[in-house]
């Protein structure tokens, strides 16, 4: 009996504690006499959470709520974040770490990059910088990592055009445009031409936003929302689209084993295991949760399909973790929408953090080379410290 209410008690006391979007690491006390309106230099950030506070005391409260608005109650985006914690490392100890910075380089369908972490398509740049979204091109350019561009003018989402973007590429630069299509055939296939002569080098059709989202943060600051149209996209017209490009088409925004299984069945080239940053249907599990789910019930489409997956990573242990479970590539969305408040510099910074952040965690689950993460590095059976 004593037992069972020590348990109820402390399940009491986690579900009432205040959610943690950016953890207490003392930067009150050392930036909060920065003026509201201002920045605090980029040198005195530590982590990807920094960025963040820096923005919200910085930006126009409308701009700021578009970047870290989420859908209804917002559970799923705080989910995102916290989901990270509930299983702890099996870390191994004497193996010989030093040759972990060699081993960051990754390839995402075919193509080479410097680490295994992306920048996720993001809206409106131009809310954190007036160059918009030329800073993620040209910062993603310097870090050596893939950058997938928002879908672009003339709708309202993006600060610049297609061909804007993709000009301001350093050579070689590869970058793959995201897309949200109306499935009229015809619009479609001009939009899909358009992307071809910019110049991208890949496809992101997003299948989760076919009813748009209840967004009551955003709706009450005037920051606008998702379209609210039902779009019909099916398997069926995938098909379609996959017959009037040579571009592979990426499947983003898969929540269940069951559109992953389809996916397969389709031939798409890859699927991003993602719900939107918690921005569309609440309730939404993570990625690592969706994860989890195809370990458990179709662990073969791990070897039969690049599996990308975003949401709520702040560290490098959470790429890390989801590198464990099969994941190619991690995507990183709203730290780099903050970043942009600083110009490429603080997308740059990013990078660098991470990149950092990797190495360090890496080095201390004794992983000799970041290609030897599997999923036997984590405890899977989740501990409830953090609710």
């Amino acid at each position: 009996m004593r037992a069972s209410l020590l348990v109820s008690l402390a399940s009491g006391a986690l579900a009432a504690r205040p959610f943690l979007s950016e953890p207490d690491t003392g930067i009150d006390a050392v930036l909060g006499d920065t003026p509201e309106g201002s920045l605090p230099d980029l040198d005195d950030l530590v982590g990807l959470p920094d960025f963040e506070w820096a923005a919200r005391r910085y930006l126009p409260l409308a701009n700021y709520t578009y970047y870290q608005n989420g859908a209804a109650g917002e559970w799923s985006a705080r989910n995102n974040l916290e989901v990270f914690y509930r299983y702890l490392w099996r870390a191994r100890q004497m193996t010989d770490v030093t040759g972990l910075p060699d081993t960051l380089q990754t390839t995402i369908l075919g193509h080479n990059f410097s680490a295994p972490f992306f920048i996720s398509p993001c809206a409106r740049g131009a809310n954190g910088h007036v160059d918009g979204e030329l800073n993620l091109v040209r910062g993603a350019a310097a870090g050596g990592i893939l950058y997938i561009t928002h879908r672009v003018k003339p709708s309202a989402y993006s600060s610049y055009t297609a061909e804007e973007l993709f000009a301001a590429r350093e050579e070689g630069q590869v970058i793959f445009q995201q897309l949200y299509l109306n499935t009229n055939i015809t619009e479609d296939t001009e939009t899909i031409r358009r992307m071809e002569n910019a110049g991208a080098d890949a496809l992101v059709l997003t299948i989760d936003s076919s009813a748009g989202s209840n967004r009551h943060r955003a709706a009450r600051f005037g920051a606008g929302s998702a379209n609210t149209q039902l779009t019909p996209l099916t398997w069926d017209y995938y098909d379609q689209l996959k017959n009037i490009t040579s571009l592979p088409i990426v499947l983003k925004g898969v929540t269940s084993v069951e559109t992953a299984k389809k996916a397969v069945e389709h031939g798409a080239p890859a699927i991003v295991i993602s719900n939107h940053g918690g921005r569309n249907l609440d309730g939404s599990p993570s990625a690592l949760e969706i994860l989890l789910e195809i370990h458990d019930q179709a662990p073969e489409i791990l070897d039969q399909i690049e599996i990308w997956a975003d949401g709520g990573v702040r560290y490098g242990g959470d790429v890390l973790k989801l590198l464990a479970l099969g994941v190619r590539a991690v995507g990183i969305g709203r730290p780099y929408m903050f970043a942009n408040v600083y110009g490429t510099e603080g997308v740059e910074r990013v990078t660098e953090m991470m990149k950092s952040e990797l190495i360090i965690d890496a080095g201390n689950l004794g992983l000799e080379s970041l290609k030897e993460i599997n999923s036997s590095y984590v405890n899977w059976t989740p501990n409830h410290w953090l609710g």
